[in-house]
């Protein structure tokens, strides 16, 4: 647990134009607790778990029981970042009150402060109707990846039209009381414009520097995967490469029957020991009191 005064909604909200922020995607405690302890100001518990812990080939496969689930995970690392957990996909394409009844399962069982979901105007109903529930809620435009069946995992708002609509889409989401924005895979150019039309902090990944913040994942930021790292992770640690290697020490380690060492392994006393041996040697006159 951190000894840092808790992350709040409103801190972020103050951040707006000022210190960057610093978003970690994480999906359990222990990584969690390593994000809060390097000092971020928000934990995402992002819907990529489906694909980045999980193995599955999009976002699609996360349901509101693995956010739940993942959510609890990170929040009992009792980090004093403000953690957001992401709405999977058809949790909020439904009516209100069962968009409302998702995102507060959250809130009470994966025990996060907000919730984050994707798209513009189209779901600004279901924005408001979680804000009139008094959940802080967190936009995403750009690159939804949810919309992956419709949209693919190509970047948004490369023609003049389409950045246009993205910056309108934000101001609509901000004068709707969203918290922060979360620009995914859109061009520096739009980003910052989107970031100067805001009152809102926005949040880049793949976006540029002209946001507010930025957010990778755990397990981009730190090398931990094997395969194709998007553009715009940048890679602070090839951790998969020691754990391989550390891995591998282990193993020809005990098939040389150099681990367990002496150090790492108990012992009984010199009296006991000797009182056990000359049990074993008539084991046959043995019967445990428990079984008599």
């Amino acid at each position: 647990m951190s000894d840092r005064t808790p992350v709040t909604v409103l801190d972020v909200r103050a951040r707006k134009g000022t210190e960057k922020l610093v978003m970690v995607t994480a999906y359990d405690t222990p990584t969690a607790s390593i994000a809060d302890a390097a000092g971020v100001d928000l934990i995402l518990v992002g819907d990529s778990v489906a694909s980045v812990v999980l193995g599955h080939e999009n976002t699609q496969a996360a349901d509101v029981d693995v956010m739940v689930h993942h959510a609890a995970a990170v929040t009992r690392a009792h980090p004093s970042a403000l953690v957001v957990a992401d709405m999977p996909w058809m949790s909020f394409h439904v009516s209100e009150e069962d968009t409302v009844r998702n995102a507060s399962r959250l809130v009470r069982e994966g025990g996060v402060t907000a919730v984050k979901l994707e798209g513009g105007v189209k779901r600004l109903p279901m924005i408001r109707a979680i804000l009139d529930a008094e959940i802080p809620v967190m936009g995403h435009l750009g690159l939804t990846p949810q919309s992956v069946l419709s949209m693919g995992y190509r970047v948004q708002g490369r023609q003049a039209d389409q950045a246009r609509l993205l910056v309108e889409e934000a101001r609509v989401l901000d004068e709707a009381g969203v918290f922060a924005i979360v620009l995914e895979g859109v061009p520096d150019v739009v980003a910052t414009a989107v970031t100067e039309a805001v009152s809102c902090p926005t949040i880049g990944i793949g976006a540029g520097a002209g946001c507010d913040g930025q957010v990778l994942v755990f397990h981009d930021a730190l090398g931990l995967h094997d395969g194709h790292y998007p553009k715009f992770a940048r890679r602070f640690a090839d951790l998969r490469s020691l754990a391989v290697g550390a891995l591998a020490e282990y193993a020809a380690e005990v098939r040389s029957g150099a681990f367990p060492a002496e150090a790492e392994t108990y012992h009984m006393s010199d009296e006991e020991r000797v009182a056990f041996e000359s049990r074993e040697a008539s084991r046959a006159d043995f019967v445990p009191s428990s079984w008599a």
